[in-house]
């Protein structure tokens, strides 16, 4: 992965006027977003506005056809996927991508593999120090499983277990990496109202030592945790700003609600989307 100087100095990640088509179809055309050390931002906007096709190019699953993206402020000239974990970036997926024929704890300790010390060779011939490195790495697992409440479910494989633990177990994966951007795509997604105040809560933690991206539809969520809010449309970006703004942008709710405020009934309209629970911005009942 090649690097060279130009990205802003004051971004942990920056993407500038990225494009993604696929044949006809524009999936994102002239994006550009940024976030800081530290920072919570939520990506928002209506289904098939481009929000995982973004997540996607910042992961190197997808070349974008033009722009460019820089970590703390020199430019990557191409993202590889399998460098992220070294560079400090995790992600969760909508599902929950566990390895349903490993335990928890070893999915868990896979999100660990950035602090393995030993090579391949130390641990087939079953050298003390490989050891002593697996001990440890199971130690990082068990304690994040602990910090989310899953320590008990550790020998289990993630098939047997209920949704919203799959997803507490994929995001201790994530987490155990220590990463300094972690990358959140629908969370909420399959959350009743107790799991989604300890996602919140958890979100919340994060601000100011870890900067999370957060794609999601449960505006309640987004409302509540992010510093600022970009929103997409169409593949392009409409708005962006802390999350009041975002609440009263006519743009924002001609994107959701499909007619600007005031200009006819929208009763009973919703945010495309949206989960039951969740809300347009500004609190419209979805």
């Amino acid at each position: 992965m090649g690097e060279e100087e130009g990205g802003d100095p004051g971004a942990l990640f920056e993407a500038r006027a990225l494009t993604v088509r696929f044949g006809g179809i524009t999936a994102l055309e002239d994006v550009s977003v940024s976030i800081a050390a530290g920072e919570v931002l939520g990506v928002i906007g209506p289904n098939g506005a481009g929000k995982t096709t973004l997540f996607n190019v910042m992961c190197g699953f997808t070349r974008p056809h033009s722009g460019t993206m820089a970590w703390e402020g020199r430019t990557l000239t191409h993202m590889r996927a399998h460098r992220l974990a070294g560079m400090g970036i995790a992600r969760t997926l909508q599902g929950v991508g566990l390895f349903g024929e490993l335990t928890v704890l070893e999915n868990v300790v896979a999100g660990a593999e950035r602090f393995r010390r030993t090579g391949l060779v130390s641990a087939v011939l079953g050298l003390p120090r490989a050891d002593r490195d697996e001990r440890q790495l199971r130690e990082r697992a068990l304690a994040a499983l602990a910090e989310l409440g899953c320590e008990d479910v550790a020998g289990r494989h993630p098939t047997t277990l209920p949704f919203p633990i799959q997803k507490r177990v994929a995001l201790a994966r994530a987490l155990v990496a220590e990463p300094r951007l972690l990358l959140l795509d629908e969370p909420a997604g399959g959350l009743g109202a107790d799991d989604l105040g300890d996602l919140t809560e958890r979100i919340r933690a994060l601000r100011g030592t870890t900067a999370v991206m957060l794609v999601e539809h449960r505006m309640d969520l987004v409302m509540s945790v992010c510093d600022r809010i970009v929103v997409l449309d169409f593949g392009s970006v409409i708005a962006e700003g802390p999350p009041a703004a975002i609440g009263r942008d006519p743009r924002v709710l001609e994107a959701y609600l499909g007619q600007e405020p005031g200009s006819g009934d929208s009763r009973g309209a919703s945010a495309p989307g949206e989960t039951q629970g969740a809300s347009a911005p500004g609190g419209a009942a979805a």
